[in-house]
């Protein structure tokens, strides 16, 4: 039976792993590559919910290596979604005019930039927005670099889909 539970959190793991990289693949618009993972996810989990089925031992295990295979098979695509599989952020810093500095340490530090001027009826303060476009990779070090400078500046980070031109680090 141990040996029956241990396949079916392993297969768990292996089938909730390709989901997720599945999904990530689909939305950055790898229709062939996703499609490829689904097949080898469904075969995997098809191959292990009929072994879980299909079997005489009625035992609480089964149940719960499967369940506990979903589990971390969820924890371990997430995280092979975040260190492993690359993507293009957007950062927009909204900032006070006049903050130089942190201008010239974004480009220093080898980042695309562009700034905006905002036009506010709210309030006499003006601000502007800088707009930076960068590899996931490099978001905390870009994150960092803006608190430090401009500890509260105001952050909007998106995933980007497709960026055409310009200048990415």
């Amino acid at each position: 039976m141990f040996k029956l539970c241990l396949g079916i959190f392993l297969a768990r793991v292996a089938d909730v792993s390709l989901g997720t990289t599945r999904t990530i693949m689909s939305v950055k618009g790898k229709t062939l590559l996703a499609a490829i993972i689904a097949f080898f996810e469904v075969f995997i989990w098809f191959m292990v919910a009929r072994e879980a089925l299909n079997t005489d031992i009625d035992s609480i295990w089964i149940p719960l290596s499967y369940s506990l295979g979903f589990a971390t098979g969820t924890l371990i695509g997430t995280f092979i979604s975040h260190h492993f599989i690359n993507g293009l952020m957007c950062v927009q810093v909204i900032t006070k005019i006049g903050n130089k500095e942190l201008i010239e340490q974004i480009r220093g530090a080898g980042y695309g930039l562009s700034v905006v001027a905002l036009n506010n009826d709210y309030d006499e303060v003006k601000k502007e927005m800088l707009m930076i476009e960068l590899n996931k990779k490099n978001l905390k070090g870009l994150v960092n670099l803006i608190k430090k400078y401009e500890p509260n500046a105001f952050l909007m980070i998106n995933e980007t889909k497709v960026v055409q031109n310009g200048y990415i680090k």
